[in-house]
């Protein structure tokens, strides 16, 4: 099965652009799909969530007109395994800011800070349906 190519895109910029690919890649199992730009500097890369979707992100340059600040950024993904994105992402040295629970609209969810400070929560529910047509 093909996932579909993503048709929003949430972006961040990093003080270090290629320790966070790192970190998001071996901490929370994104898969790298593009990175362009030479030396330190990240000027796009692109990464894939496996079930679907994916993030855009860069190296922080104040001077630019798309110009986010490092550890501003917090994303919601959807694992079918919580438990054992947790343990990986502990075991990457993620910080846990919140441990798996429990929640009261039947997901499992935890909450992590990457080393540029950004949030990232992890939980099993997909959204509310969306209306046909």
């Amino acid at each position: 099965m093909t996932t579909p190519q993503p048709q929003v895109w949430p972006t961040l910029s990093a003080t270090d652009a290629r320790a966070l690919i790192t970190f998001l890649v071996d901490a929370f199992g994104f898969v790298t799909l593009a990175v362009h730009g030479e030396g330190d500097e990240i000027t796009h890369a692109e990464l894939a969530w496996p079930p679907g979707g994916g993030i855009m992100l860069g190296s922080y340059r104040p001077d630019r007109v798309w110009s986010l600040r490092p550890g501003t950024f917090g994303a919601y993904a959807v694992t079918d395994d919580p438990d054992g994105l947790h343990d990986r992402a502990v075991k990457a040295g993620a910080t846990i800011v919140q441990e798996l629970t429990d929640t009261d609209y039947g997901s499992r969810d935890f909450i992590a800070r990457d080393p540029e400070g950004n949030l990232w929560s992890f939980g099993t529910y997909r959204g509310a349906p969306r209306p046909a047509g």
